[in-house]
C-alpha cells in the first residue's frame, strides 16, 4: 500500500513536471524567440530575389551572396522570374534543405504566408529585404531604404524643376502632369506614391498643377510587376486620348524600368526635340541605362539607393539573428505589415540628374567610361 502510494506521488510529481514544461514552452513560443541563435557562424543562407529583368536585383543579390561568404556562409541564391509560384517553390526548397536564414525580396508580398508558416515551424528566422512582406508574424526585421522619402524627392524634383514654389490658388500658370505608380501586389509602391502626393496634392488642389486624364488615386496609376512595356502602352493611351494639342510638363515615374517605357512612348508621340522637348521624367534606383538617358538629357531625375549599403546592413542582421546578437534597427514603427509591426532598418535615398551624376562615379556605383 505505501509503496502504490509512493508511485502514485511519483506519478503526480512527474505530470506537474510536464505540465510545467508544456506551459513554459508555451510562454516562450507566444513572447520569445522563434529561432535558436547559439549555431554560431557557418551554414547555408537562402537569398530569394524576385526578378532577373531589372539590373538591381542581379546587383542585390549577387552583393548579398558574396557579403554572407565573406562573414562565414554559404549562400543560396534563386530568382523568381517574377512568377509567385516560383519564389515559393525555391523557399519550400531552402526550408527542406535546412538553411538557417531567409532573405526575401518578395514579388507578391502578400503570397507568402503559408511557406513562411513552414520556415517558423523549422526555427528558420526571416529578414524581408526592400519589399515588406505581408499578413504573416514570420517575419522577424525589415531592410530598405525610406521609401516615402524616395516619393517625396520624386515630387519635390517636379515642383522644383516646374518652378512652382508654393501653392497659390490665384496662380495664372497651369502645369499638366500624369502619374504613375509601382505595382499593386508590391507594399513599397503605397510608400512611394505617397511620398509624391505629400509633395503635388496641394498644387492639384489650387490648379496649378493638372492631370488630364483625371486618373488620380493610385490604383488607376498602377504598373503590375514595375514592367517598362505595361508602361509605355499606358502612356501611349494617356497621350492619345488627352494630349492632342496640349503638351504633358511630366511625368510621375516611381522606377528607372517604368520611366524608360514612358520615354519611349513620349518619343514615338514626336517629343524629344528641340520644338517638342520631352517633360520632366522622375525615376528610381539610377539603374545603368537611366544613368545614361538623364546624361543624354532625356529622362529627367532618379533617386540613387546604393544596394551594396543595403545587401552590407541585410548581412548585418542576419550575422548578428544568427549568432545571438540584437541587430540594428531604426524604425520600429512605421512598417505594419497586417499581422506585426516589422523593426526595421531605413538607408536614406539620394535624387540625381544631370548635374549630379558625378556623385555615381564617386560613390563607386558606376565608372566614367559607363556613363559615356
Amino acid at each position: 500500500m505505501r509503496t502504490r502510494r509512493r508511485r502514485v506521488a511519483a506519478c503526480a510529481v512527474l505530470a506537474a513536471a510536464l505540465v510545467a514544461g508544456l506551459t513554459s514552452c508555451g510562454q516562450e513560443a507566444r513572447g520569445g524567440s522563434r529561432y535558436q541563435p547559439d549555431k554560431g557562424k557557418g551554414g547555408t543562407v537562402g537569398i530569394a530575389m524576385p526578378t532577373k529583368s531589372s539590373e538591381r536585383w542581379i546587383a542585390d543579390g549577387k552583393n548579398m551572396a558574396k557579403q554572407f561568404r565573406k562573414a562565414g556562409y554559404k549562400a543560396d541564391l534563386q530568382y523568381g522570374d517574377d512568377k509567385v509560384e516560383n519564389q515559393v517553390a525555391q523557399i519550400e526548397n531552402m526550408i527542406t534543405k535546412g538553411h538557417r536564414l531567409l532573405v526575401v525580396a518578395a514579388i507578391d508580398g502578400s503570397a507568402l504566408t503559408h511557406v513562411l508558416t513552414r520556415a517558423a515551424e523549422a526555427h528558420i528566422p526571416v529578414i524581408s529585404y526592400d519589399r515588406l512582406i505581408l499578413g504573416t508574424e514570420n517575419v522577424d526585421y525589415y531592410a530598405s531604404f525610406d521609401n516615402e522619402r524616395v516619393g517625396e524627392l520624386q515630387g519635390q524634383y517636379i515642383l522644383d524643376r516646374l518652378d512652382l514654389t508654393k501653392p497659390d490658388p490665384d496662380a495664372d500658370e497651369r502645369h499638366t502632369i500624369e502619374l504613375f505608380a509601382g505595382s499593386p501586389d508590391d507594399n513599397n509602391t503605397k510608400y512611394f506614391w505617397n511620398g509624391a502626393m505629400k509633395k503635388l496634392k496641394p498644387y492639384f488642389a489650387t490648379g496649378q498643377l493638372v492631370v488630364r486624364s483625371k486618373q488620380t488615386k493610385m490604383n488607376q496609376a498602377t504598373t503590375l510587376r514595375w514592367d517598362g512595356g505595361t508602361a509605355q502602352k499606358r502612356m501611349d493611351d494617356l497621350l492619345s486620348k488627352n494630349y492632342g494639342s496640349t503638351d504633358v510638363d511630366a511625368v510621375l515615374s516611381p522606377y528607372d524600368g517604368i520611366s524608360i517605357g514612358i520615354i519611349s512612348a513620349l518619343k514615338s508621340a514626336g517629343y524629344g526635340t528641340k520644338r517638342h522637348p520631352l517633360p520632366v521624367v522622375t525615376g528610381q534606383d539610377a539603374e545603368l541605362a537611366s544613368v545614361k538617358s538623364i546624361v543624354a538629357g532625356e529622362q529627367t531625375q532618379t533617386v540613387f539607393k546604393d544596394t551594396r549599403k543595403l545587401a552590407k546592413q541585410a548581412v548585418q542582421m542576419g550575422d548578428a539573428v544568427l549568432t545571438g546578437k540584437k541587430p540594428e534597427v531604426n524604425n520600429t514603427t512605421d512598417y505594419d505589415n497586417g499581422k506585426k509591426v516589422v523593426p526595421a532598418y531605413l538607408l536614406k535615398p539620394v535624387s540625381v540628374d544631370k548635374k549630379n551624376t558625378q556623385l555615381l562615379v564617386d560613390e563607386g556605383y558606376f565608372t566614367k567610361e559607363q556613363l559615356r
